[in-house]
């Protein structure tokens, strides 16, 4: 018997809930349908699912909220980590923004299509599985967004001395700008270590997707765009005179080669 891995939906509207579980479970999933965040971490508690779907505006509890409590959950029961995608409305891009800065996977627009949730579904389950962070593989730590090498040129040796004023540290995966600590998101992390990395060398969205997120033909350029605004938004906050990420319009970024070596 093939495994079918489970789909957790929190979502609180009946008619979107049914379309989930119809296009999921023709697509060989087993979804099971909580319409409270209570019942959702009370599934989630019960056994881990593949994935879950978190629906942003639920009664009992705010999408997001829910998202960091599975996660906590999850890494109390020690298991690998499961990965999260946010429902949202197509004009809430507020909504989009954050889930992505919360760490989330990917976020579906409502109305969304039956056959792009599945397909994106499907690329978030393959690249867990490759990065050994779904809940059906074990053995492997996640990548966590860290890059992979780019055709034809040899990845940056760890020890390479980033570009002033970040401060990498590979091993704890985190990076300091100005002497202060980023929070970032694991994709938000392999973006800027990648950028840090290769001071002035121009990213197009095509590499940064294929670096980052590794299924560069399932995933989309509003993502790289919705995390780099993010980024940006945290370095502004430590330094607002200084912009260390720059735009090639119709190509893609780089980081400035040009930075003060302290913040103003």
């Amino acid at each position: 018997m093939s495994f079918k891995p489970r789909i957790l939906i929190a979502e609180d509207e009946s008619g979107i809930a049914d379309t989930l579980q119809y296009v999921l479970k023709s697509d060989g999933f087993i979804p099971v349908w909580c319409a409270t965040a209570e019942e959702a971490i009370a599934q989630f508690a019960q056994e881990p699912p593949a994935l879950a779907i978190l629906d942003v505006g639920l009664p009992d509890l705010n999408g997001f909220e829910l998202f960091k409590r599975l996660q906590a959950l999850n890494q109390s029961m020690g298991g690998p980590e499961v990965p999260m995608v946010f429902l949202t409305a197509r004009s809430d891009e507020i909504d989009r923004v954050v889930g992505l800065e919360l760490g989330a996977d990917d976020y579906i627009a409502k109305p969304f299509s039956p056959r792009e949730l599945v397909a994106r579904v499907r690329t978030i389950l393959r690249r867990s599985a490759r990065n050994g962070a779904g809940a059906s593989t074990t053995g492997a730590a996640p990548n966590h967004g860290i890059p992979h090498q780019i055709q034809g040129q040899t990845p940056p040796a760890s020890s390479q001395a980033p570009a002033l004023p970040f401060s990498l540290d590979n091993e704890r995966m985190q990076i300091r700008y100005y002497g202060r600590l980023l929070e970032l998101s694991r994709y938000e992390y392999g973006l800027l270590r990648l950028l840090v990395q290769r001071p002035g060398r121009v990213f197009t969205r095509d590499e940064l997707l294929e670096l980052v997120w590794d299924d560069s033909s399932d995933s989309f350029d509003r993502t790289v765009d919705a995390h780099i605004k993010t980024l940006r938004a945290k370095l502004k906050a430590i330094a607002p005179e200084v912009e260390p990420i720059r735009t090639l319009r119709g190509t893609g970024y780089a980081l400035n080669e040009e930075l003060p070596a302290k913040a103003s």
